[in-house]
């Protein structure tokens, strides 16, 4: 038999869309691994699990990603099912998740899935894991050394999470007796406790003013294509939106409708977020500017009407609304690298400039509420954000290290003039 850790295996779970297809054909499907007892069943109770989260197009592939490794790893290392494993199984299993052997590491993400024949056929090169580099690097050619991969605290916390989430459900489906995750006493070896290690990454207050005037001078330059950059970014500046908020998906399909004014005068925007609850955001004076802005370039009045179903974010060709968060963040990562230029070319220091070249589209959101948690009520930022606790809210108070350095960085030693 070849070696199970030199061999890539091939992809188990499919899309959320394909296993919802799966379920209402009669006839079953069948995961390979020859040998190994119970993977029928191992395979139709997770399909089950991830079904309940179908809600979410995030949960669900966060989800799926460690229940995947979690199969791979149980039926091909472990040689058991997923419902035989013991504590010490789930730490072995955390233990080679930690540092995975090189052929279970990719150099991308790639789908699961290719469509040949009209067939979904497993992709090649597919892998379980994902060795990532910052994007600068990327963008000048580098490769991922796929030797040092290591999963970060919050993968591995997520695992811990999803894991244990999973083997709850089967205990109560009396597929189980006990969680074995429950039982591992010793997580603190897997995992750190360190103060700052949930630091907060937003852009400076001088990085956000060349950002937004880089949009701004983008949208005059070319209406056409950068109107809608200067909404998007405005949009997830002011109101804290994710990127998955302004696209359309099986869970939510935002349109100009969903800005909506109350009795009193004031505009609100209802949105679906995270774990598939609603909430509505605050529509600031200069954000409604930005509204009517971009309707008036997309040809519309300026404010929607309640019956308006323009979506949010049109496709500049063809009809529609964007679908995926890829070409989102294409749009944010063009305005990043221009308000980067332009840093460099007026002479400011590398820190501030190369800082923009890694940032990330979610740095917009973390930017918003830092701001605003200095100015306004934290109860109607948490609100406005989505946070399901203050705690997550109060992370954002004097988030902004660069900040923090200045304000101690003169601190005297001795407090008293010598005589």
């Amino acid at each position: 038999m070849k070696n199970p850790k030199r061999q890539p295996p091939a992809p188990i779970l499919d899309t959320l869309s394909a296993l919802i297809d799966q379920e209402n054909h009669s006839e079953p499907t069948r995961p390979s691994a020859p040998g190994v007892e119970g993977v029928q069943l191992d395979y139709e109770l997770a399909v089950q699990f991830l079904l309940s989260y179908d809600g979410s197009k995030q949960t669900f592939n966060a989800y799926r990603r460690d229940l995947e490794r979690l199969l791979q790893w149980s039926w091909r290392i472990r040689r058991a099912s997923v419902r035989a494993l013991t504590r010490d199984d789930i730490v072995e299993h955390i233990k080679f998740s930690q540092n995975p052997p090189l052929a279970w590491i990719g150099h991308k993400n790639v789908p699961r899935f290719l469509i040949k024949s009209g067939t979904r056929s497993p992709n090649p090169d597919w892998r379980p894991y994902v060795a990532k580099i910052p994007k600068a690097q990327v963008r000048a050619g580098d490769a991922p050394d796929l030797k040092e991969y290591r999963p970060s605290q919050a993968s591995l916390r997520a695992n811990f999470k999803v894991l244990s989430s999973f083997y709850d459900w089967l205990a109560q489906e009396g597929h189980v007796e006990a969680n074995p995750v429950t039982l591992i006493r010793q997580k603190s070896k897997f995992l750190r406790r360190e103060h700052n290690e949930a630091q907060v990454r937003r852009l400076s207050d001088l990085q956000w003013d060349y950002v937004i005037e880089t949009a701004e001078m983008m949208a005059e330059r070319d209406p056409e294509a950068h109107e809608r950059t200067l909404f998007i970014m405005t949009a997830l500046f002011t109101m804290y939106l994710r990127i998955s908020e302004l696209v359309a998906d099986e869970r939510s399909a935002p349109m100009m409708s969903d800005f909506r004014k109350d009795r009193d005068g004031n505009w609100w925007f209802h949105v679906t977020g995270k774990g598939n609850k609603r909430r509505t955001v605050t529509v600031s004076d200069s954000m409604l500017e930005a509204l009517k802005r971009f309707r008036q370039a997309l040809g519309l009045k300026a404010l929607p009407s309640v019956n308006d179903k323009t979506p949010l974010i049109p496709k500049i060709r063809g009809k529609g609304p964007v679908t995926n968060t890829r070409g989102i963040r294409k749009i944010i990562q063009s305005c990043f690298d221009e308000a980067s230029a332009r840093m460099r070319q007026d002479g400011l220091d590398e820190t501030d400039w190369a800082e923009l070249e890694v940032a990330t589209a979610h740095w917009l959101r973390h930017t918003g509420i830092s701001e605003d948690v200095q100015m306004r009520p934290r109860e109607h930022v948490r609100d406005d954000a989505g946070h399901a606790s203050m705690a997550t809210t109060d992370r954002y108070i004097e988030s902004n290290q660069r900040e923090r350095h200045a304000s101690g960085r003169h601190k005297p030693t001795r407090l008293l003039e010598n005589p």
